[in-house]
């Protein structure tokens, strides 16, 4: 059995839980390579034109698990990770929208709800419902998600180690290289869902463009969950939307302990939790006077555009701290 798993989305942080899990399991698991302008492109033209630009290249890597003849297209419904907190309806709807937007996947759809009290979401009940297609039983899939669960939490300490996610799934597959210091004075927090700030083709690869740039990059992955929530607890209500509170939790702990000097945030056009989130984060850039810069991106956006507005960041940074330094 083949089990294709669209390198989207979540993947790029339930990835190393999920291809684990089913490779316990005996099963041989396929995902997509990077996203090119093929992936969205075919997206394009299976998706409703006012989605968000993710869900589109989601739906193109869905169509390429199509094409190489996968038994399976995995696309997990989540739900909920946090007690009170859920994900984009868009997340909540995707297997619907696969099945009724993507006709060629509707028979391969392979699909069960994530709905969890943490973001630890290896409980054995989350698997059981597709324990028959999977031929597997519980006390396999139970020893599965045990396994699938170390490794997921080794993945996460690696992020909390100041890795980025990219570098994490590598040392974790034994391919980590030494993270080249080449670091100036500046830190720079970078604000994003995963999978718009590590798509490499919407992002343009922007945290190894800081790092060339002398920049130390800081992503909310990187921060302990419990600084995340020490925050946001403050506030008389908090949002609806489990990484959008991450993200503003990340940003609230940037901002108020100044730990950067500065704020870059990366968002998709047409995002409605961000629409909240943005604004949220320049009224705290505001009272902070740390600079804040958001960059929106979407399928149209061109490389110049953003390797430009992040570099003229970068200099406007330096420039503002080496006039601090001067009057000291």
């Amino acid at each position: 059995m083949k089990i294709g798993i669209p390198g989207a989305l979540l993947y790029y942080y339930y990835g190393p839980y999920w291809v684990h899990l089913f490779e316990e399991l005996g099963i041989e698991v396929i995902t997509t390579e990077k996203t090119d302008k093929k992936t969205i492109d075919r997206g394009i033209g299976v998706s409703v034109p006012e989605i968000c630009v993710p869900i589109k290249i989601y739906n193109g890597h869905v169509l390429r698990l199509v094409d190489q003849g996968v038994d399976y297209v995995f696309v997990p419904r989540m739900v909920s990770v946090e007690k009170g907190k859920y994900f984009c309806p868009k997340f909540m709807g995707l297997p619907d929208m696969i099945e009724h937007g993507v006709p060629a996947a509707r028979s391969k759809l392979l699909t069960l709800d994530i709905q969890s009290s943490t973001e630890d979401i290896s409980s054995p009940r989350l698997i059981y419902p597709i324990a028959g297609k999977l031929g597997a039983s519980k006390s396999e899939i139970r020893r599965a998600c045990h396994s699938a669960a170390r490794r997921w939490k080794n993945f996460r300490n690696l992020c909390l180690e100041g890795k980025t996610i990219k570098e994490a799934w590598a040392e974790l597959d034994g391919a980590g290289a030494p993270i080249e210091k080449r670091y100036t004075s500046l830190k720079i927090g970078l604000l994003g869902y995963v999978y718009d700030v590590y798509d490499e083709f919407i992002s343009m690869d922007v945290t190894t463009r800081l790092r060339q740039l002398g920049a130390e990059v800081t992503t909310f992955e990187m921060i302990p969950p419990k600084l995340l929530k020490k925050h946001v607890k403050k506030m008389k209500k908090s949002l609806f939307w489990t990484f959008s509170d991450k993200l503003l939790g990340a940003a609230y702990s940037m901002f108020r302990e100044g730990s950067v000097d500065g704020v870059i945030h990366i968002t998709a056009f047409g995002c409605g939790p961000d629409a909240f989130l943005g604004k949220l984060l320049e009224i705290e850039s505001e009272e902070s006077g740390i600079p804040f810069m958001t960059v929106r991106i979407d399928e149209h956006t061109g490389e110049n555009h953003l390797q430009t507005r992040v570099e003229a960041f970068v200099d406007m940074l330096g420039r503002k701290s080496k006039k601090a330094g001067d009057r000291q």
